[in-house]
């Protein structure tokens, strides 16, 4: 499954109201960590399943990423059941990207 590009318009319908465990990747094009993490979060969409992989400019969705307080990107969030159930911040290995939503 292909990694979902979230708007402030979809977020509520693709991670708060999601029936599986959703990580969203808050990023931006201008960072470099979010670069390197690009590729690895496409991964994990191929890989996971049974977990929704998102991710989310907070250039152009401010307002979503102050309602989560990102304060420093990449900044990756897991969602289950609507709420917020873990978060990492900065560039990380993949299994904890793993670690995170399992």
């Amino acid at each position: 499954m292909a990694v979902v590009k979230l708007t402030t318009d979809n977020f509520e319908q693709e991670v708060i109201q999601a029936q599986q465990p959703v990580l969203v990747d808050f990023y931006a094009d201008w960072c470099g960590p979010c670069k390197m993490m690009a590729p690895i979060v496409e991964a994990l969409s191929e890989e996971l399943s049974d977990v929704k992989v998102c991710h989310i400019n907070i250039d152009e969705n401010i307002d979503i990423a102050q309602k989560y307080r990102v304060m420093s990107i990449p900044t990756f969030i897991a969602f289950k059941g609507g709420e917020e159930s873990g978060r990492q911040i900065g560039a990380i290995p993949k299994t904890a990207l793993v670690d995170l939503v399992k």
